[in-house]
């Protein structure tokens, strides 16, 4: 069954005075960046602080007064929890959301904010495919309806208007568009519209490395499952996409980039120390996709939908270490001492370099052991000055072992 432009027509209307038309904001710094005039469509803006109100308040207020009356129940890691939150307040109907015990404090609290007495909140599981679970055994006992954060015609219509927006702002002069993919609901809708508008328009969809269900599926013709995948970028880590927006997908996308976690870290740090914008790993994932197309988006009119701003602050340290690892400033190493006096002398003034600087230093001496092992994190100035360290250790016969990124002991230290 085809999504039509009538149809997402239709969806603004019915959610006027409770989703906000977000701006079209011109990135002077990203245009110069990389030659072209980039735009970000600020979905962070919605009250919800996401694009999920859009999808969420479609199909809630599609629902017949029967099916209002009996409540609704749901699974989402976070944004889709707090746009159905807010439409079950807003439309008095009461629901259930089922979320993973790992969803962010921050976000469980905006759900409790918007949902009011309305809502009734069950943590399960560890992954978002655990609450999906859970939350379609609860439909099925209590015979309500299930509002599906993505592989739902009513749901994709409701994010279908941000297409509708973007094209109707920029008078259709507009050559790429670039959207996140979790379940694939937010890019189904935008692809749907533009697509049909104008067959010229290209768009993208753009997933985070190790969590990127659909590229794998779309590279093997059929809806995969992932088994284990990594949920750092949780607003958009599914194990399984969904069978519509993957048909969608297939459809509409010239293709799915893949990003590394550490370039969306970087990408986020970026938004708030150049823009002032606070994103959350899911909401950077189209911006940080740019890197990837340089040369197809040079001279032409891009969009980049910036989907939400839910990021709870005591993750910035972890994403500011995920950045420096990933732009080759930070490394890690096990260094061997000798345990006798001047061997900490001989590393600070032979083995590090006058710009090197110890981040991180874990020692602790062993008692009838002639050598012992030290945890030293090195922050460089530029990522160049890496092989000038390995050759001054290599002469101060300095016996190191560099972690590598695939270890377990360095995903303990981050």
């Amino acid at each position: 069954m085809n999504i039509t432009i009538k149809q997402i027509d239709e969806a603004a209307k019915r959610a006027e005075g409770v989703v906000v038309k977000t701006p079209l904001q011109l990135s002077k710094r990203m245009s110069e960046k990389f030659h072209a005039t980039i735009y970000i469509k600020r979905e962070d803006l919605q009250e919800v602080r996401s694009f999920k109100i859009r999808g969420a308040y479609n199909k809630i207020q599609s629902l017949t007064d029967t099916q209002k009356k009996r409540g609704i129940v749901t699974a989402s890691t976070g944004n889709h929890a707090q746009g159905v939150a807010l439409s079950c307040s807003l439309l008095k109907i009461k629901g259930v959301i089922f979320m993973p015990t790992v969803t962010p404090n921050q976000k469980i609290e905006k759900v409790k904010h918007f949902g009011g007495k309305f809502i009734e909140i069950q943590l399960v599981g560890n992954t978002f495919d655990d609450a999906v679970e859970a939350s379609k055994k609860y439909r099925n006992k209590h015979d309500i309806s299930y509002i599906h954060p993505f592989d739902d015609l009513d749901t994709i219509t409701g994010q279908g208007t941000i297409g509708k927006e973007i094209y109707e702002k920029l008078e259709g002069n507009i050559d790429i568009v670039i959207a996140p993919i979790g379940g694939g609901g937010i890019v189904s809708g935008i692809a749907t519209y533009l697509k049909q508008k104008s067959s010229k328009i290209t768009v993208y969809g753009a997933e985070a490395e190790g969590a990127a269900s659909m590229a794998k599926s779309l590279e093997q013709d059929k809806v995969v499952a992932l088994g284990e995948f990594d949920t750092f970028v949780d607003g958009a880590a599914v194990n399984t996409v969904g069978a519509l927006t993957f048909q969608i997908c297939k459809k509409y996308l010239k293709k799915v980039l893949v990003i590394p976690v550490g370039r969306i870290c970087k990408t986020m740090l970026d938004l708030y120390q150049s823009e002032g914008i606070i994103s959350e790993p899911a909401g950077a994932l189209a911006i940080a996709a740019l890197s990837s197309i340089r040369e197809e988006i040079s001279g032409k009119t891009v969009v980049c939908i910036l989907s939400g701003g839910n990021n709870d602050i005591m993750r910035y340290p972890e994403i500011l270490e995920k950045s420096l690892v990933y732009q080759g400033l930070k490394h890690y190493f096990i260094i061997q001492f000798a345990q006798k006096p001047g061997q900490l002398r001989n590393f600070l003034e032979n083995g590090l370099g006058p710009n090197d600087d110890i981040v991180r230093f874990e020692y602790m001496k062993k008692t009838n052991r002639e050598k012992g092992a030290a945890l030293v994190g090195i922050e460089l100035k530029d990522k160049n000055d890496l092989d000038k360290l390995l050759e001054r250790f290599k002469k101060a016969e300095i016996v190191y072992h560099k972690l590598s990124n695939k270890e377990l002991l360095y995903d303990y230290i981050i």
